[in-house]
């Protein structure tokens, strides 16, 4: 599948089927978002792999996993973080999105549906696994093979025109 295919493909499965993700499939996925650009390629993601049915549950405690057999918990490690010398701003979040990213659209070539999440607590997260205080949550990827009956949300195919946000030299807006 070609990229342009991947992101015509892609869309939030919101209805898994519970079948597991094969391993090789899933180091894949992963590879992708170790290829992931970084601020000053720092790397600062932690990813967990969450796919054991009693961690997952505990996941679901507060984030909809909508019955996904597997669930990339995608974190920044503020140590190892790039800041902007300006204002301090943390790369971590950028960093975690981009690597997010490149893990959703390997997911969609390889055939695994997948749904980004970021309606979850954070600090509920941080206690239940048992994370370190430099480690943040930023998002959830929930990845399996979606159902039958599974189908785009209403707004997927609903895109802006380049016109209402994009600019040339000077805004527009």
């Amino acid at each position: 599948m070609d990229l342009q295919a991947v992101f015509e493909a892609r869309y939030s499965v919101r209805d898994f089927a519970g079948t597991v993700v094969e391993a090789e499939k899933v180091q894949s996925i992963l590879e992708a978002g170790r290829l992931a650009p970084t601020a000053r390629n720092n790397q600062p993601q932690k990813i967990l792999v969450v796919q054991q049915p009693d961690r997952l549950e505990a996941l679901g405690k507060t984030a909809r996993l909508y019955n996904a057999p597997l669930a990339l918990l995608v974190c920044a490690d503020t140590e190892q973080t790039w800041k902007r010398p300006f204002d301090g701003m943390d790369s971590g979040q950028i960093d975690a999105s981009i690597v997010t990213t490149y893990m959703m659209l390997e997911a969609t070539r390889l055939g695994v549906g997948s749904v980004w999440i970021c309606r979850f607590d954070p600090e509920v997260v941080k206690k239940d696994f048992n994370l370190p205080d430099h480690i943040v949550p930023v998002n959830i990827l929930a990845l399996g093979y979606k159902t039958d009956s599974a189908e785009p949300g209403p707004f997927h195919f609903s895109r802006k025109p380049l016109s209402e946000t994009v600019a040339y030299d000077k805004h527009n807006w």
